[in-house]
């Protein structure tokens, strides 16, 4: 596959693939570190889900209604690698991925819900009929993802403040970064702008400090984590 996303996914799992790429801060002490290895293995798993068993091809839109979050980081890189366009306002697409997934299913092919909490093994209570589980369901699909489809270039990628085609999406969305920063973003800053951000750095070879609103950002952790500095 030629497009953006995938040479990214590509460069992730390759070159330095033991390295954090991905770090979050989240509330109740909750760091979750990827390194680029293991956040390939997640948006793979994710893609063959969409893939494999929502029937997800090129072409279709697929809403995030997530908070900036490492597992919303997953979904928009595992949709931008099959093909998909990415949601992040109101209008229609044909998939909707949720935190809040009661009463949430009316206009959509398909629903899946995602549990925020880092251990999560399944969704915390009941689910409304049909929608799917994704803590459930991710871990049993495939490590690696091959396409059915390979995705054209020119199909559309994001949808939101910005309108981007797959072509644009590293050139035209991702943020400046200096090569190889180590990112700090603001989940507060919501999930397009964060995701702006983060494909920058990735983009030039760095990597990324995800932090929850909640949480504040001490001179501790920014030594900790060796965050960039202007």
């Amino acid at each position: 596959m030629s497009i953006p996303a995938a040479t990214l996914m590509t460069a992730l799992r390759s070159g330095h693939s033991t390295s954090p790429r991905l770090t979050w801060y989240g509330p109740d002490s909750e760091r979750v570190e990827l390194s680029g290895r293991v956040l390939d293995n997640w948006v793979a798993k994710t893609s063959n889900l969409l893939q494999d068993e929502l029937d997800a091809e090129p072409g279709m839109a697929v809403r995030l209604d997530l908070p900036a979050h490492w597992k919303s980081f997953v979904w928009a890189l595992a949709a931008w690698q099959l093909g998909m366009e990415v949601v992040f306002d109101e209008t229609p697409a044909d998939l909707l991925v949720t935190d809040k997934p009661d009463g949430a299913g009316a206009g959509f092919d398909a629903v899946v819900a995602v549990p925020l909490a880092a251990l999560a093994m399944r969704w915390p209570g009941e689910l409304p009929s049909g929608v799917v589980d994704y803590a459930a369901e991710v871990r049993s699909h495939g490590d690696v993802f091959m396409a059915h489809n390979e995705p054209e270039a020119e199909l559309p990628a994001v949808r939101g403040a910005s309108a981007l085609s797959h072509e644009a999406l590293i050139e035209g969305f991702a943020s400046a970064q200096e090569p190889g920063v180590r990112l700090l973003v603001r989940a507060a800053d919501g999930l397009e702008s964060c995701l702006s951000a983060s494909l920058g750095a990735w983009k030039g070879d760095g990597s990324v400090v995800l932090v929850h609103p909640d949480l504040e950002v001490t001179e501790h952790l920014l030594e900790n984590e060796r965050v960039s500095r202007p």
